[in-house]
């Protein structure tokens, strides 16, 4: 059963056209290389989107108004990166030829993110055990951490490294789930400023000393980071710059939690990575805000990251279904969906069990977060 509660205060704004907050403002428009340098036109907000029109690569019904600028999407099974702006048109893509290196690889892509500047890209290879950091503007790979297809403890080894974002300072924080640890690096160095619990194959559930297969490291607009454990259902709020535990709970109803984040205050967000899946807004307590657990031909396969919109939505990346979607909550109907659902591909308007996505600058994860992003070495 699908249900939605305290929908209308959870987002906090009047709802305008359409249903959905910040429709009508003053558009905000950004010309091709603007305060965040991205090598194509980007809008910014939705009074630039406001009257575009779905174009043919968008699944019917789909609404580009709901989008206030393009998607990233980390497309993992056919190993590239592409950006799709809110009428589902291609404007970037990684690795096109000569992007790489000889002799260098780009697989399974499953979590990307931009860099609070706006210029880079921060990629996990999740099953290759490196993490990448593409250039915006040149489509070369400008460092990287790890050997790829080889999983190991020490300096410059990885197992499993999810979602990695860059700090203001520099600094790279991602979880290495098969190692059960926390990793802080600084580029270009090859060796890890920090290691946060121990490195071991027994994860388990005992922060901040261990950790039990630690998925997503996600900042909060506190300051503090939020933690996703994989064993037992945990999420944890954490004080990265004191190692300090704040809170811990379990999203309820969820079998496999990947990559909390937050809404906003005190509630978060989870997609549950089992088929069905389910995305679940809670808060700290556990208590339950919303689910979204579809059935039928709209149920969701192995979800593994959503993500707040401002006007009150959430986007989010429908893994195994190979479509990423916004979702309404105050309907629960799908208003945006790239690719098809059930049909792998990669031509304009598919996908292949894309598993992760992050919204242009200037409404991207690390730039709305910036200035509260604290590490180890924050003062």
């Amino acid at each position: 059963m699908l249900f939605t509660v305290l929908l209308v205060p959870l987002y906090g704004s009047p709802v305008g056209a359409a249903g959905h907050p910040h429709h009508g403002r003053r558009p905000v428009t950004r010309q091709h290389s603007g305060a965040y340098s991205l090598p194509f036109y980007a809008p910014a907000g939705y009074g630039a989107t406001a009257h575009l029109k779905a174009g043919p690569y968008l699944a019917p019904g789909s609404n580009p108004s709901v989008l206030p600028t393009d998607v990233l999407i980390a497309d993992r099974n056919n190993n590239r990166l592409i950006i799709v702006d809110p009428q589902g048109n291609i404007v970037w893509s990684f690795p096109k030829p000569g992007d790489l290196a000889p002799g260098q690889t780009f697989r399974t892509p499953d979590d990307a993110f931009f860099t609070p500047n706006g210029r880079d890209i921060i990629v996990t290879q999740e099953d290759n055990y490196v993490v990448s950091e593409v250039s915006l503007r040149t489509g070369h790979i400008v460092w990287r951490y790890g050997h790829p297809g080889v999983p190991g403890t020490g300096p410059n080894y990885l197992d499993n490294p999810d979602d990695a974002m860059m700090l203001p300072n520099g600094e790279i924080v991602l979880a290495d789930i098969k190692n059960c640890r926390i990793v802080v690096l600084r580029p270009p160095s090859h060796v890890p400023v920090d290691v946060i619990g121990q490195t071991t194959r027994a994860c388990l559930h005992q922060p901040p000393t261990r950790w039990g297969s630690p998925n997503g490291v996600f900042p909060l607009s506190n300051g503090n980071w939020v933690v996703t454990e994989i064993n037992g259902d945990w999420v944890d709020g954490f004080d990265l710059t004191n190692n300090q535990v704040q809170w811990s709970t379990h999203p309820p109803g969820v079998a496999y939690p990947s990559d909390t984040n937050q809404v906003h205050g005190n509630v978060f967000i989870t997609a549950d990575y089992s088929n069905p899946g389910q995305i679940v807004e809670f808060t700290s307590t556990g208590q339950l805000v919303w689910r979204y657990r579809p059935t039928g031909t709209q149920s969701l396969d192995q979800p593994s990251l959503a993500l707040p919109l401002p006007n009150g939505d959430v986007i989010l990346n429908d893994d195994w279904n190979n479509r990423v979607i916004v979702v309404d909550p105050r309907t629960n109907q799908v208003v945006w969906q790239y690719g098809h659902y059930g049909i792998p591909g990669e031509a304009p308007g598919y996908l292949y069990k894309p598993d992760g996505i992050d919204i242009a600058p200037p409404y991207s994860l690390t730039i709305l977060h910036r200035l509260a992003m604290h590490g180890p070495s924050s003062p």
